[in-house]
Formats: structure tokens, C-alpha cells, sequence
């Protein structure tokens, strides 16, 4: 049975879809840095603060004093670049919010937390080894050819996917390996912060164990973004013709 989605203000969605559609389409009304000054939209804004601030508990309140207005900016993250809404308080404080964890009401689970710091710790590692791919593979016209469909393909719309292991994979090895397979030590994770848009690891030694496993373990491809959202491009053709070359991370650090 679909899960109905109420806010304090009225607002119901007999489904989880047809609430994220209707922020979403809220989001995209929105030039970014433009203050939402629409009664309704700021009402239903503030109400699904409200509903992510119950699931999350006090340390995490994006509401905080009050909110005085709401915005549509792009944030850079490990996940790339992506339209959200940031909260302007009272105080003149600001923060973003994900619609998508506010309107399913629970925080987002520890295992993920773990997963978006493994991958914003070789985020840099996978762009550096993207662009030189492109410097010595790219045609004269600067395209290469997606690893699945054979596709000509630029830089920006080029994916960079992990072929077998997955990334999910090479995750839950790294917390075996640390002997950390139910749960995670305290304090390994960053808090969640203002502007935050990606959970860290608190401590750089973790974050370098992570970057050397991923240097030993990982088989890098470029594909498209359609193969890269199929379930292709993870189980059924996991071959990798032209891997990326990863750079070791400790020797970059030493040099």
C-alpha cells in the first residue's frame, strides 16, 4: 500500500512520487538565488522543514531560529552539480535541505552516510583519472567511445562507472576490512553542518584507507549517462576494455 505524505500545513499526497513531483516542479519554477516569495510555495517549503527537522532531531534543525525565506541554489557535491533549496533563517544563517529525505520523514540511513563519505574521499582521484583518459584517448573532436554502447561521448557527458567490483561493493569490503560490518565508531563520519552537501569521513587516515583500497581494487570505465543509470552497466556486461588509470594516492602524498 503507498505511503500518504501529510504535511502540518494541509498539504497530502496520496503518494511518496506525487509529493517529490510536486517539489520537485516547485524547484524548477525557480531561477537560482531568486527568494521564493509565493505564499503557497513558502508554506509548503516551511511545513517540509518542519517534517524533516521531527525526523532528524534537534542537533540537525534546518528551521534553527526561523526561517525568513527559501531559495533555489546549485550545489557541488560528490554526486556532481544539482538544483535544491536552501532555508535563509531569521538569523541570517543558511542551509540547504533534501526534499527527497524531508518528505520520506527518516533520516537517511547510516550504511548510505558511509557510502557518500567512501565517495567523496576518491572523488578527486576519479576526475583527475577522467581527465587524463580524455588527454590520451579523445579523437580529435574530443570525444570517446562509451565502453557499453559505443556512443561518442564529450567529457561532461561522459560517466565514470565502476565496473565489477561495483562501488557498493568495494564499500562493504572496506568496512569488513575494518572489522566495522554492523555499525561504524563514533565520530568517524562528520556531523551534519550548514552547506553540507556531502557526509565526510571525520578522520583524514580513514579517508586515505579508503582512496588506497579504491586505487587496488577499482576497475574504472567511461560510459554514458543512459548505460550508467541501466542495470547493464553494473551486472550484465561488467568487462572494462580501456580501464582509467588511477593514480596512487600515497605517492602523491609523498611527492
Amino acid at each position: 500500500m503507498a505511503k500518504q505524505i501529510s504535511l502540518s500545513n494541509g498539504r497530502v499526497w496520496n503518494t511518496q512520487k506525487a509529493a517529490t513531483d510536486h517539489f520537485r516542479t516547485l524547484r524548477d519554477r525557480y531561477p537560482d538565488g531568486v527568494p521564493i516569495e509565493d505564499a503557497n510555495d513558502h508554506s509548503d517549503l516551511a511545513a517540509l522543514v518542519e517534517r524533516f527537522d521531527a525526523a532528524h532531531g534537534e542537533n540537525n534543525s534546518k528551521a534553527g531560529a526561523g526561517i525568513d525565506h527559501f531559495e533555489v541554489r546549485t550545489n557541488s557535491g560528490a554526486g556532481g552539480a544539482t538544483r535544491g533549496f536552501w532555508a535563509i533563517r531569521t538569523d541570517g544563517s543558511e542551509t540547504d535541505f533534501s526534499f527527497i529525505w524531508a518528505i520520506r520523514g527518516e533520516p537517511k540511513p547510516l550504511f548510505q552516510e558511509f557510502a557518500d563519505a567512501c565517495r567523496a574521499a576518491v572523488l578527486s582521484d576519479i576526475r583527475t583519472a577522467k581527465r587524463a583518459f580524455f588527454d590520451e584517448h579523445a579523437d580529435e573532436l574530443g570525444f570517446v567511445e562509451c565502453e557499453i554502447s559505443g556512443d561518442l561521448l564529450t567529457f561532461e557527458e561522459a560517466h565514470v562507472d565502476h565496473a565489477d567490483p561495483t562501488f557498493s561493493a568495494l564499500v562493504i569490503a572496506f568496512r569488513v576490512e575494518r572489522g566495522w560490518h554492523s555499525e561504524v565508531p563514533e565520530g568517524t563520519l562528520s556531523d551534519a553542518a550548514d552547506g553540507q552537501f556531502t557526509t565526510t569521513f571525520a578522520s583524514e587516515e580513514v579517508a586515505m584507507a579508503f582512496r588506497i583500497a579504491h586505487y587496488r581494487n577499482a576497475k574504472l570505465r567511461i560510459i554514458s549517462g543512459p548505460q550508467n543509470l541501466s542495470r547493464s552497466s553494473s551486472g550484465a556486461n561488467s568487462s572494462v576494455k580501456r580501464p582509467l588509470t588511477l593514480v596512487n594516492p600515497e605517492e602523491v602524498n609523498i611527492g
